[in-house]
């Protein structure tokens, strides 16, 4: 793993089209497992790389993602057209065992973070069901690989690629690497 991200992708960085509807992606975080596990179930940690949205510790509880990407870097990057300053998700927790795996819905489908030490890193396996057709395919898939670009970058103490301008370039190469 680089640990500047979006210098120097590798192929194992690229979700991966692991069955019909669903996209894995994996990288590797500076550890312990506990503190990755924060930045994915507390709200302050989790809006700096993906969206805000209180969770409470338990399964079958309900909470709201709240994305605002133009604030996740500075500068933010050339947002794309048809894009609004925020976007909401409803969501269920439909595993919670801290500090290795979280699930919970989205949309018509769902999210899985798995989390396993890897001495003093850990690997973060992000595994996303139950995505409509190949345009969401490329557009989740550049969304979760330039999140977690932006994830390892907070991680690792360095200052993350543009948000906007990552996700653009990295939706042109999805269209590329999803076949029609």
């Amino acid at each position: 793993m680089n640990a500047n991200p979006q210098t120097h992708q590798t192929e194992t960085d690229y979700a991966s089209v692991v069955a019909p509807q669903t996209v894995r992606l994996q990288r590797l975080l500076p550890g312990p497992v506990e503190r990755i596990w924060d930045y994915l179930t507390d709200s302050d940690l989790r809006r700096q790389w993906l969206a805000a949205g209180d969770m409470q510790a338990a399964e079958d509880s309900a909470f709201t993602l709240v994305w605002r990407n133009s604030e996740l870097t500075d500068p933010p990057g050339h947002k794309p057209e048809g894009f609004g300053d925020e976007h909401r998700m409803d969501s269920t927790i439909t595993v919670f065992e801290p500090p290795h795996r979280l699930a919970f819905t989205w949309g018509g489908g769902d999210v899985t973070f798995t989390l396993e030490p890897r001495g003093e890193q850990v690997l973060l396996t992000v595994t996303h069901r139950g995505i409509s057709d190949r345009n969401n395919l490329l557009m989740i898939g550049a969304g979760w690989h330039q999140h977690l670009d932006t994830l390892v970058a907070r991680a690792s103490g360095l200052a993350p690629e543009p948000f906007w301008d990552g996700w653009t370039r990295l939706r042109a190469e999805y269209e590329h690497r999803i076949p029609a």
